[in-house]
């Protein structure tokens, strides 16, 4: 949502700031801006709509230098427009800004000290550059208590990167909820909000904390605090590789992806399967889950279906009640807690601001917190008592899928480890390494049945409208999972249901063609759901059912591998992942872009 790139110091700037804002095209976007300027004291700004392909073609060979901040917009305030772009500009054009987050009480600033200013669009930020200018032009500050003073009066999030036409060696970069990065080089320095951005000029980087301020020239990076006061930090070394990122063969992110969910599973076998079958688990995290009373599962979207596909299994091997609350909601409405309660945040990113919300509250009232994510170092990671890593790669496509599969699979690991610690014979007797195995195993032989599924899209979803997902206990939250999927790449208005709620209402949507997907895994359910199969079919359903070796029938559509029970909300999820994935590709639909969404939400 949204993405910050800037350089000080290199003569390639325009060259790089494109390739720094292609690579934050995941996470969503509807517009773009550049800005450049050099030691001649020349600059140039461009914007436009669309993708970054229409901005880079917007450039001339006059847009050089050796300076400059670009960004990928998400709207929030202000429709779409040039005008609504970043880069933002104050009224005497010297001050130039990029904001990723949002300014909660821009109205007000607006009201109190900038009521006889114009401007151009609508945004928030367009707010804030001219209250910088203001405090300059009129006030007389420098630029540096200009902006601190701007920033005592700004609330909300925000990531913000400034520059100054009479100072153009020089970025002045602030944050406060909303992640940025700053990324260090021989001679030159960098701004990015993601260090995936800028990883083909440097694999250094400095992490940003809240409220901080950073003054950034190409041979200096200074940090000050809230009261003025520098700051020492080392830089750390992002984990990534060029090959990561980047498609190869593939025409799409989402597939390449999908594909390397076999690898996860093994990966995550390396890293938490110990010897002798002991989980690698750290210990303290075991004993904090053990003193705890009730789990509760913090997430959003993609990450909140994971925890209900962990909830069986960790309450099985940890003897723990779990509870799952959406992130945005309990933000702002704590329900009353256990009296030893122990957080868990699902974050692909580890940037969520709604489950970061929910954190910022758990640590003032001093509970215990783990943060299962993607991102090492992500501001989630970094705020919670302890982080258990995926380790899945870079998740590119705005559709997650291997975070998905990934974060069960690491769930299961802490399952595991806190049963054995507890000295349950369930959990000694859960070959966990065995298990993954087998699932890894499952998923390659879904993924060599991809044609299959395309024939099966062609024929009952490339035209639909609405379809549901149905099925029971685990199934059911698969179907949650597998109807986000279908509706966020393919546009189907899709609903997954607990097969037998369909008669306490949701049977009346119904109608002749109607595409109902039916996941059938368990065999004290499956009959059951074969029950509700056949009750939307009598209403004229198109019925599509998925179903687990050893409960199918030969009328079936797709069988699954059987997996472990605790284990099969990641191998009954891969078919609906291809099943979205076909049905978007059909369409002729942008599977790695849908519109409107955002691959890392940073506004609550």
């Amino acid at each position: 949502m949204c993405g910050i790139v800037g350089l000080v110091g290199n003569r390639n700037a325009t060259d790089i700031l494109m390739q720094g804002l292609e690579k934050l095209e995941y996470r969503g976007y509807d517009s773009a801006g550049i800005f450049v300027t050099g030691e001649n004291g020349k600059s140039k700004l461009v914007k436009s709509v669309g993708r970054i392909d229409d901005l880079r073609n917007k450039l001339g060979i006059d847009v050089a230098g050796t300076a400059g901040i670009g960004h990928t917009r998400w709207a929030t305030h202000g429709k779409p427009t040039e005008e609504n772009a970043h880069p933002h500009t104050s009224a005497s054009k010297r001050f130039v800004l990029v904001h990723n987050g949002v300014i909660e009480n821009f109205k007000t600033i607006k009201d109190e000290y900038l009521v006889d200013e114009s401007f151009m669009g609508q945004t928030d930020t367009e707010i804030a550059v001219h209250l910088i200018a203001k405090f300059v032009e009129k006030d007389e500050l420098s630029v540096l208590d200009a902006f601190k003073k701007a920033l005592s009066i700004i609330e909300g999030s925000y990531a913000f990167a400034l520059m100054d036409a009479k100072d153009p060696e020089t970025i002045y970069v602030a944050k406060n909820k909303s992640p940025l990065l700053i990324g260090l080089g021989e001679g030159y320095n960098m701004v990015c909000s993601d260090a995936m951005a800028m990883i083909r000029e440097t694999s250094e980087f400095m992490e940003i904390h809240d409220k901080e301020l950073v003054i950034v020239t190409k041979d200096l990076v200074t940090v000050l605090d809230e009261s003025g006061h520098k700051v020492e930090r080392d830089s750390y070394t992002a984990e990534l590789d060029l090959s990561d990122i980047g498609k190869g063969t593939y025409p799409f992110y989402m597939l390449k992806e999908i594909d390397e969910q076999p690898a996860v599973m093994r990966k995550l076998i390396a890293t938490y399967a110990g010897e002798n079958g002991l989980m690698k688990v750290d210990p303290e995290i075991v004993k904090a889950v053990q003193e705890s009373d009730r789990l509760y599962i913090i997430a959003a979207g993609t990450s909140y279906n994971a925890g209900y596909g962990s909830k069986m299994m960790l309450e099985a091997l940890t003897e723990t009640p779990v509870e799952l609350g959406v992130a945005s909601e309990w933000g702002y409405g704590m329900p009353l807690l256990s009296k030893k309660p122990f957080f868990i945040f699902l974050s692909q990113s580890g940037e969520t601001a709604d489950s970061r919300q929910v954190l910022l509250k758990v640590n003032e009232l001093g509970y215990p917190s783990l943060t299962v994510t993607n991102v090492p170092g992500s501001t989630l990671s970094r705020e919670a008592t302890y982080t258990m890593l995926i380790g899945a790669g870079p998740e590119i496509a705005v559709a997650s899928t291997k975070a998905y599969t990934g974060q069960i699979a690491t769930l299961a690991f802490l399952s595991k480890a806190v049963g054995e610690s507890n000295g349950l014979q369930i959990a000694k007797d859960f070959d966990l390494v065995k298990e993954l195995s087998l699932v890894a195993q499952s998923i390659e032989a879904t993924l060599s049945e991809k044609e299959k599924i395309a024939k099966i899209v062609e024929k009952n979803l490339l035209t639909t409208r609405n379809a549901f997902y149905i099925g029971r206990k685990m199934d059911y939250f698969v179907a949650m999972e597998a109807s986000l999927k279908l509706k966020e790449i393919s546009y189907v208005q899709c609903e997954g249901f607990a097969a037998g709620e369909l008669k306490h209402g949701t049977i009346s949507l119904i109608e002749k063609g109607t595409p109902v997907l039916a996941l059938i895994s368990d065999p004290s359910v499956a009959a059951h759901t074969r029950g509700n199969v056949m009750e939307v079919v009598s209403r004229g359903a198109s019925a599509i059912v998925i179903a687990q070796k050893g409960l199918e029938q030969e009328s079936d559509d797709f069988v699954v591998s059987k997996v472990h029970p605790w284990l099969t909300a990641i191998s009954m999820v891969v078919p609906t992942q291809i099943f979205a994935y076909e049905t978007s590709v059909q369409r002729g639909l942008d599977v790695d872009k849908p519109r409107n969404l955002a691959k890392a939400v940073t506004v609550e």
